[in-house]
């Protein structure tokens, strides 16, 4: 059984940084692992997403702002936001794949978190 805990979420400036973290119990490191967003009113979509090698995969609306990176060590992964934008206000999600390789499928996906709540201001 894995159990994913979110952190970091808040009330931000657009312009600004905010750094999402995902604490797992249980064994995560073999495999890969993502963030997903869903924003009110609209179907939950995928963020990014890193395998148990570290290579990534980013959503083109937050390519090149939004950074996702991965301890093993400590059972965590990280998503780091700048150039904030109010259209990345949601509530984020982190999620253990099935596989070891990133996928954007959320059926790809066997476990997730609560989320963590994101809102940026304009």
């Amino acid at each position: 059984q894995v159990q994913l805990v979110e952190s970091g979420g808040g009330l931000v400036q657009a312009g600004d940084s905010l750094s999402l973290s995902c604490a797992a119990s249980g064994g995560t490191s073999t495999y890969a692992m993502g963030w997903f967003r869903q924003a009110p009113g609209k179907e939950r979509e995928f963020v990014a997403a890193i395998a148990w090698s570290g290579g990534t995969s980013y959503a083109d609306s937050v390519k090149g702002r939004f950074t996702i990176s991965r301890d093993n060590a400590k059972n965590t992964v990280y998503l780091q936001m700048n150039s904030l934008k109010p259209e990345d206000t949601a509530v984020y999600y982190c999620a253990k794949d099935r596989n070891k390789y990133a996928s954007s499928l959320q059926t790809e996906y066997d476990y997730w978190g609560q989320g963590t709540q994101v809102t940026v201001s304009s």
